[in-house]
């Protein structure tokens, strides 16, 4: 991947737009020089929603967005006369929260506020512009809260939104929220293209290491087929560094399976699991820290620890899921403890946990559609496994795309 004299400009654009697009505190600017931090959802409030003045506006959002004091973002703008609320859009487990996961909550009117909410879940292109369309709105605006990982299907429920705003003719505004687990680095393989599906449609590395502004100016940049009308909002007092647990926002599960920012640390590697016969933990208060599988033992545990990976230890256990893989079953595995989050590289601990389960335990397969390929991007982690490749020569294997994929990257970034 290499820049372009179109993302030249379409950043240069996308940027321009954002800082002038209305005035006082919901301008774009680079955060990390204040305290407290300030959400792109606070900013736009602050600003008395100037930027969705004389709009018809529709959100795309769940039970993250929410303010800090806990009250959803759409309740309070449909009780502020000066925003026209007048459509939801419900992404994977819905606005409300109530589906698991791979489900929605479909087409209902919002007992809460009245207000129709439309299912976007599993739409796409013209479908979801006619969703659009239909709504009546002109403004489109997002915020939902990410966790840092390419196949969390948030951030292609953004770039599908984009996509269909911009074929419906309607304006596009991002509301930023933290990367709870940083934005210090882009880490993992980065996806080829064919194997483009709704846990990856565009070329990203598997920990993209963005927040969700950044990642729409990057859509609008590199990857629509031309740029929607898009406007963001930028967080004040965030820096890459940080962590969730440092901005003083409350955690609100983005989904059933994503309790607590403990859980997103370790998500962009362990997911990996989902394209195993081993259990990811689903079904247990732990998912995606434990993992296992009947059969496996503590030899899973003592190979792992063995490779002095840096900021996590393993420990061998055992847990009876009480949904999903081995349902009522106890199963044997590990437990991730990372002891040092700054040194922890989730990536590298996931392909260490996958090289030395296939070695350690006569059971381990891949699912048979291989599902794995669609999580790393392509067949290259999965065929190198086999091999017989270790964890250095895995990893080693995509530094030569990921570092494109981070020139790229580099563009788009809004904080320091």
């Amino acid at each position: 991947m290499t820049l372009s004299r179109r993302t030249l400009l379409a950043t240069t654009a996308a940027v321009a737009a954002t800082t002038t697009a209305a005035a006082g505190p919901a301008q774009a600017a680079p955060a990390g020089g204040g305290r407290p931090l300030r959400t792109g959802f606070e900013r736009l409030a602050d600003d008395g929603y100037a930027l969705l003045d004389g709009e018809r506006v529709g959100v795309v959002t769940n039970p993250t967005g929410i303010t800090r004091d806990v009250r959803h973002i759409v309740d309070v703008m449909h009780a502020d006369d000066r925003v026209n609320l007048t459509a939801v859009f419900g992404p994977e487990h819905g606005f409300r929260g109530t589906a698991q996961a791979g489900g929605s909550e479909g087409r209902y009117d919002d007992p809460a506020t009245g207000l129709p909410v439309y299912d976007t879940y599993l739409k796409s292109g013209q479908p979801l512009a006619d969703v659009f369309t239909a709504s009546g709105v002109d403004t489109v605006v997002f915020d939902i809260q990410d966790v840092g990982a390419r196949f969390y299907t948030y951030i292609w429920t953004l770039f599908d939104c984009m996509e269909a705003a911009r074929l419906a003719g309607k304006r596009f505004v991002v509301l930023d929220r933290p990367n709870p687990v940083t934005g210090r680095a882009a880490l993992g393989p980065v996806l080829h293209k064919e194997f483009a599906t709704f846990v990856g449609r565009q070329p990203v590395s598997q920990a993209h290491g963005m927040t969700v502004a950044e990642l729409a100016l990057l859509f609008n940049g590199e990857f629509l087929a031309s740029p929607v009308p898009l406007e963001t909002v930028t967080m004040t007092g965030w820096k890459r560094s940080e962590f969730y647990d440092t901005s003083g926002l409350p955690w609100v599960p983005p989904s059933p399976n994503m309790p607590t920012p403990e859980t997103a640390l370790v998500y962009s590697g362990t997911c990996l699991f989902e394209g195993t016969n081993l259990s990811e933990g689903r079904g247990t208060t732990r998912p995606f820290e434990l993992l296992g599988a009947e059969g496996v033992d503590g030899r899973w545990a003592a190979a792992a620890n063995e490779l002095g990976l840096p900021g996590v230890r393993f420990r061998e256990a055992y847990f009876a899921p009480t949904f999903s893989k081995f349902q009522g079953k106890t199963v044997g595995g590990v437990q991730l403890h990372v002891h040092d989050r700054a040194a922890f590289d989730p990536v590298r601990t996931g392909i260490a946990l996958l090289v030395t389960a296939r070695r350690s335990w006569d059971g381990f397969a891949w699912r048979s559609d291989n599902w794995i390929d669609k999580l790393t991007g392509s067949t290259q982690v999965r065929t190198m496994i086999d091999a017989g490749a270790d964890t250095d020569e895995v990893v080693g294997a995509w530094q030569r795309e990921l570092a494109a994929f981070r020139a790229v990257r580099r563009q788009y970034l809004l904080y320091r």
